[in-house]
């Protein structure tokens, strides 16, 4: 279940066996930037994805509450449990994108989370986010290591590109997608 405290900040009642645990989304404050960055890599070395040429070597990775809140078309949403943040994702106007598309970027959850929808609902905000900004399309880059994402974007209605858009400076990506968010 999943209640809206604002429009910027959600609360999601994940069960888990006779426990209900409760998980806030988040916009991402200067003071995540370590715990998000150490958490996007470790999902990396996890399923031993490429860390170069990747967002696992993007200085960026290190600065996302700065990356983020200097553009006024994008966001970033971090996902917290117990104090501790456990997953995150955002949505950017990368470089060489139409200026009506934005990219899903670093989109990570602690296993702890996964296969309990959180990224579903996550996936959600951010989407719905990326609209009110006024875009039209949402891009996303990924690899085959990261399988079971790959098998969201595509519940979600995105598509399989033939190569990448624009310029994320990730050249390490095979897996790019698109999907249209407006009519």
């Amino acid at each position: 279940m999943t209640q809206e405290i604002n429009s910027n900040i959600r609360i999601i009642h994940v069960i888990n066996g006779p426990i209900t645990e409760t998980i806030t989304i988040r916009p991402i404050e200067e003071k995540d930037n370590k715990e998000i960055a150490a958490l996007i890599r470790k999902v990396f070395e996890e399923f031993d994805a490429p860390k170069t040429e990747s967002v696992y070597s993007d200085p960026l990775t290190d600065r996302l509450f700065q990356s983020f809140y200097q553009h006024p078309r994008a966001g970033y949403w971090v996902v917290e449990y117990n104090s501790n943040i456990v997953g995150g994702c955002g949505f950017y106007p990368t470089e060489g994108l139409d200026t009506d598309c934005a990219e899903i970027v670093k989109f990570y959850l602690s296993p702890l989370l996964r296969g309990k929808k959180v990224g579903s609902a996550l996936l959600n905000m951010v989407e719905e986010k990326a609209q009110e900004s006024g875009y039209k399309q949402l891009y996303i880059e990924s690899f085959p290591q990261f399988q079971n994402a790959v098998s969201l974007y595509e519940r979600k209605d995105f598509r399989h590109l033939e190569s990448r858009l624009g310029n994320s400076g990730h050249t390490a990506t095979t897996i790019h997608m698109i999907k249209n968010i407006q009519e």
